[in-house]
């Protein structure tokens, strides 16, 4: 592998890397230090003059995964130094990169992993056939004979590929069905996560870095949306330089490369992952320097900036009415041909998926309630409500649980796009729409939890149903609110990221040329805060935001998207619970009854271990999503990091499926007794005994059969936080699911590759895309990444406030009857 690299990276082909990567740093460089200084002078106007919007009613939480994971589990990885495929743990921290281990033991000693992977700008696919059709277009030109073998065989019919185009890919499989769902939902998590793009907490290098990167793509003739304007800054810009760099090097290396089809797109892959780590690490260096020239000057631009902010302002938008005056009759001339045609089409398609995924958000939340609700009546303590709440506060980071949330939006598409407004995928849209209803799920949660805390504090047990259901009602209503003020931004930050981007590649052409004569209108003192350039592009962007804000009005309006009117306005309408805004989260198992399960779990931790408190930490991380093993799957030996030598070692036909289950369950029924009736949640978690499943009949028995455990304790050895995964509206009493002891399974079954039990909602089909009849392109054309501001969003119209939709949940019925409702109609205005 290091001669392949060696040989086709010369030292001259390592000085084109370099020249390549100087070349663009040096102009990216060049372009944010001016950006800098306008972003400061941004930023420092924002805090003198404050800005208006609606006010969330929903509290929003600092550090919602603090002590947490998201998961942790074993699965097959592929292994490029031997080319086989052995055993690794693999271990989702709070920062959702990818940890893996030799094994288990490895991760709880403390050991450093043997890799981390940082998700940012990767692809999960489930199939050999789409990563086959992925890496063929590799190397163009070189087309694959029919029936040729690729170079990697899965050994399973459930693989796990994460791709990315530029840097290493990584191959991993599982036995079932079930944990490649798992598998996948909390991949696609850590790919959102990564995606998201930069922190929006950082006022000045944020916008200065995305104004830059999208200003020097644009001198190069791409205004459409980027899908790699993600991960880091180093990440981000080393895309950029293998965006120009990559082609060059193809056309001379590709002709060199020897063998057969797949040796030639292996070694191609092994050559772009040593070419872009050089990139990434001169990438990181050069902005590294850039940032601190930026930071050196800050303190003395930012007293400039105060000491002439209105000589500025005035100076700004003197050269503002000069521009418009070049600008506006052209741009209203494009839009009225170009753009207004479009906006109710393209606002349609966007809203109708996003609209359904934060529905979907409001029923799951909804649904996790109404079961706390229907078990407390039946076990009336504060006890039974900590014990929901526990699994109900890491809801909106329970990648299986919001999977079906998650679907709903993967509908969006936007055909029709790609030759007008170079709109090349919707997947930019689909993760930014997806991490707002992951927001708005967690916040309605936090608002819950303080709100029920605060009233379990305030009052005794008595009532908990109907302090549950009060709690519940008043979330609700800010839900609404805040879920219909979060979409309608969305669907206009959207539609700017369509439209403007053509507009400006329309326009630029004739405008252009004319800018550099306004800059003779600006004082030398002021030139560093006030860019034509950019100016240029408000004037666009304020020129279209009338038409975008008035056809998000009018689909507030309709009953079907069931959005509040502009004119309804709840500033301040709780201002007691904004009071709680700064309260850290809840430990629920702590604060009742959880003290004696720590006590019980610190008898785990080995006497004399060098590493015994972070260690004792580690292990005491609660896990979002728990593990859970499944029957169906392979028994490993003791030592968890085995080599896989051949498909046959790992079974896959029916036959075999069935003798290993009947194997499980025969050993399982020696050793865990069968339980004729279930008891109360509390008998059930006590429970140290695996209970065979004797409730439930046949619906039990079906092909994946699965042995759940209980919740762990904050100080069991195991990093997994079990929890139960209830998905349907019936009480835990009436379906309790069997469970079973942790520490019992592991010394008698030798642990598989632990998987998790799937929820029945979270494997639904996505409905069917949605289209959209757009009038037919006239000709081909390119847009850009929009540059949105906060200053485009319309100030709201004060009004006598008027109350959302009220939530009934007298009893168990209505709860569901009335989520059925509230999804068909508008909330009530």
């Amino acid at each position: 592998m290091g001669d392949v690299i060696s040989s086709h990276l010369d030292e001259a082909k390592r000085e084109i890397i370099t020249a390549r990567t100087g070349e663009v740093m040096g102009e990216f460089g060049r372009l944010y230090e001016k950006q800098y200084a306008v972003a400061l002078f941004n930023k420092v106007r924002f805090d003198i003059e404050g800005g208006g919007g609606p006010q969330p009613q929903l509290l929003h939480r600092k550090i919602p995964l603090e002590n947490k994971s998201i998961f942790s589990g074993s699965l097959f990885q592929y292994l490029e130094e031997n080319k086989k495929w052995r055993n690794r743990f693999l271990f989702v921290p709070d920062s959702y990169n990818i940890n893996y281990y030799d094994n288990k033991a490895s991760h709880d000693r403390n050991l450093n992993p043997k890799g981390t992977i940082n998700c940012a700008g990767y692809k999960v696919l489930t199939s050999m056939d789409q990563y086959l059709d992925l890496i063929s277009n590799s190397l163009p030109g070189v087309k694959a004979k029919v029936g040729s073998s690729p170079f990697l065989k899965c050994p399973t019919h459930f693989p796990l590929i994460l791709w990315h185009p530029y840097t290493r890919h990584y191959y991993f499989c599982v036995t079932t069905e079930k944990e490649q769902q798992k598998w996948h939902a909390v991949l696609q998590d850590c790919v959102r996560h990564s995606n998201d793009g930069l922190s929006e907490e950082n006022k000045v290098q944020t916008p200065a870095f995305t104004d830059a990167v999208r200003l020097y793509r644009q001198a190069k003739g791409n205004y459409g949306t980027w899908e790699m304007m993600c991960g880091a800054p180093s990440q981000i810009l080393s895309n950029l330089v293998m965006e120009v760099l990559l082609p060059e090097l193809r056309e001379l290396i590709s002709p060199r490369l020897k063998g057969k089809l797949h040796e030639r797109q292996r070694n191609w892959m092994l050559i772009s992952d040593a070419v872009y780590s050089l990139v990434q690490t001169q990438c990181q260096a050069q902005y590294e320097a850039v940032l601190q020239r930026c930071e050196a000057a800050r303190s003395s631009l930012e007293a400039s900036i105060r000491t002439d902010m209105d000589q500025i302002i005035t100076s700004k938008e003197h050269v503002t009415n000069k521009i418009k005056a070049v600008v506006l009759p052209k741009a209203e001339k494009l839009l009225k041909v170009s753009i207004q045609p479009y906006i109710s089409s393209i606002l349609d398609a966007l809203m109708e998926p996003t609209s359904r995924g934060f529905f979907e958000v409001r029923d799951v939340f909804f649904r996790e309630l109404v079961d706390m609700s229907k078990n407390t009546l039946n076990q009336g303590t504060k006890e039974t409500v900590a014990q929901h709440m526990e699994k109900i506060s890491m809801l909106a980071f329970h990648p299986v649980k919001m999977q079906s949330c998650y679907e709903k939006v993967e509908s969006l598409s936007l055909e029709g796009l790609q030759q007008r407004f170079d709109v090349s995928s919707p997947s930019v849209f689909v993760q930014r729409a997806q991490i707002l209803m992951r927001e708005q799920m967690d916040d309605a949660v936090y608002t819950f939890e303080q709100i029920l805390h605060q009233s379990l504090e305030a009052q005794g047990s008595d009532e908990l149903c109907k302090t549950i259901q009060r709690c519940q009602d008043r979330v609700i209503k800010k839900f609404d609110y805040d879920s219909s003020t979060v979409r309608k931004r969305f669907f206009r930050e959207a539609l700017l990221q369509i439209f403007i981007p053509y507009m400006l590649k329309q326009l630029s052409p004739t405008c252009s040329p004319e800018l550099p004569r306004f800059q003779e209108l600006i004082f030398e003192d002021f030139s560093r805060f006030i860019l034509v350039e950019n100016i240029f592009e408000e004037v666009v962007l304020h020129s279209v935001m009338k038409d975008i804000m008035m056809a998000v009005k009018e689909a507030a309006v309709q009953r079907k998207h069931n959005l509040y009117r502009d004119s309804i306005v709840l500033g301040n309408s709780d201002p007691s619970l904004h009071l709680l805004g700064e309260n850290p989260s809840i430990d629920w198992a702590g604060e009742y009854g959880g003290a004696q399960e720590e006590v019980d779990g610190a008898g785990e931790e080995p006497e004399g271990d060098a590493e015994g408190e972070e260690s004792q930490k580690r292990r005491r991380m609660k896990q979002v999503v728990s593990m859970i093993q499944v029957e169906g799957a392979p028994v490993l030996p003791g030592e968890s990091c085995v080599e896989v030598p051949g498909v046959d070692d790992i079974p896959e036909e029916d036959g075999e499926l069935e003798e290993d289950e009947e194997e499980d369950r025969k050993l399982e029924e020696k050793v865990c007794p069968a339980q004729n009736e279930l008891g109360s949640p509390e008998k059930a978690e006590a429970s140290t005994d695996l209970n065979s499943s004797e409730v439930k009949g046949e619906e039990e028995e079906s092909e994946h059969k699965e042995v759940q455990q209980v919740a762990e304790t904050p100080t069991e050895s195991s990093p997994a936080a079990e929890e139960k995964l209830v998905e349907d509206s019936q009480p835990v009493t009436e379906e309790e699911q069997p469970q079973c002891n942790q520490e019992a399974t592991e010394e008698v079954l030798p642990p598989p590759p632990p998987s998790e039990e799937t929820p029945a909602g979270a494997t639904e089909q996505a409905p069917s895309e949605t289209t959209s009849d757009f009038p037919p392109p006239p000709h081909d054309d390119s847009g850009f990444q929009s540059p949105c501001s906060e200053g485009g969003e319309e100030q709201e119209e004060e009004a006598v406030p008027q109350p959302a939709e009220e939530q009934q949940t007298g009893d168990a019925a209505a709860p569901v009857a009335e989520s059925q409702r509230s999804d068909s109609e508008p909330a009530e205005q």
